[in-house]
């Protein structure tokens, strides 16, 4: 049991605060008040990028010392923080930008100041997932926020799979060179959906891609993408029956050979093998022989 009073006086011999605290996600008009003010009155910075952030407090003139804390030094730095905080010193954590401790490695800091007593104290601000969702047109009263998808189509269609039947909608970031990719499986696994595809939030070149998802495909062949993606898909409770996917057995009227041939119209013989062991949940081994008889 932990309860934790973020606004209590604090003792003499106590531990400081970890504050989590937002920066700008592109836009520093975004910073607040309270965020610039904090980082000038803890102890310590911990940034996950420290070249990146000393531009941040370079601009509003924030003097406070900055260590590095990142998924790769984590195992080092946390427990040197850990202990600093229940010296009593009080750190504020920052990320690239945005809210830390969101898909990044911030939140096993947050863990273990908890599992510690430390106060952890939220400094909020820009977010980029929940700024497309409001601009999205589409429902905010319920979503899911998913992170980064995998890069292996394996892993994407089966972690898309496991969203299928999520009635909120879906966010979550993707690069520019791997959209198109990305959009394609999805269409395959989740169906046309309505989604919006959203980059360079708060900076010059803002913009918002809103359609289904083949209209946003097309697009995206005519005009390169550019910039870092949060995409808005609407989720299964928005659309009709007729237009969801039928669990994603496309290809149940197939044959094994036909549905290797299919998968062969993209890719090798090996890879297309591949696929289809794992669009049937069968292993590779069974596919390879049954089609190679």
């Amino acid at each position: 049991m932990n309860v934790q009073k973020s606004f209590a006086d604090t003792a003499s011999g106590m531990p400081g605060s970890l504050y989590l605290v937002a920066t700008p996600i592109g836009n520093l008009e975004d910073m607040t008040f309270r965020a610039i003010r904090t980082l000038k009155e803890v102890e310590l910075i911990a940034a996950e990028d420290t070249r990146q952030t000393r531009k941040l407090l370079t601009h509003f003139e924030i003097g406070t010392r900055i260590v590095s804390y990142h998924e790769h030094n984590k195992r080092a730095s946390g427990p040197e923080l850990i202990r600093l905080l229940l010296e009593g010193q009080s750190i504020a954590l920052v990320s690239d930008a945005g809210l830390p401790a969101i898909s990044d490695p911030g939140a096993d800091l947050v863990r273990e100041a908890v599992e510690n007593d430390i106060p952890v104290i939220p400094i909020p601000g820009a977010n980029a997932a929940l700024s497309a969702l409001i601009m999205s047109g589409l429902p905010t009263e319920r979503f899911l926020f998913a992170g980064f998808p995998p890069r292996e189509r394996k892993s994407l269609l089966k972690w898309l799979k496991d969203m299928q039947a999520q009635k909120g909608t879906l966010l979550f970031y993707e690069s520019p060179h791997r959209i198109t990719k990305t959009l394609e499986v999805l269409q395959e696994s989740l169906g046309d959906r309505s989604i919006a595809c959203v980059r360079e939030l708060t900076k010059r070149h803002e913009e918002a891609v809103r359609g289904r998802v083949s209209e946003c495909i097309e697009w995206f062949a005519e005009h390169p993408p550019l910039g870092e993606f949060c995409i808005v898909v609407e989720g299964s409770e928005g659309i009709g029956a007729s237009e969801q996917p039928i669990a994603a057995e496309w290809w149940s009227e197939l044959s094994l050979d036909a549905h290797v041939a299919h998968y062969e119209e993209q890719y090798d013989r090996k890879e297309a093998i591949k696929l289809v062991a794992v669009d049937r949940g069968l292993p590779k081994r069974d596919v390879y022989n049954e089609v190679n008889r």
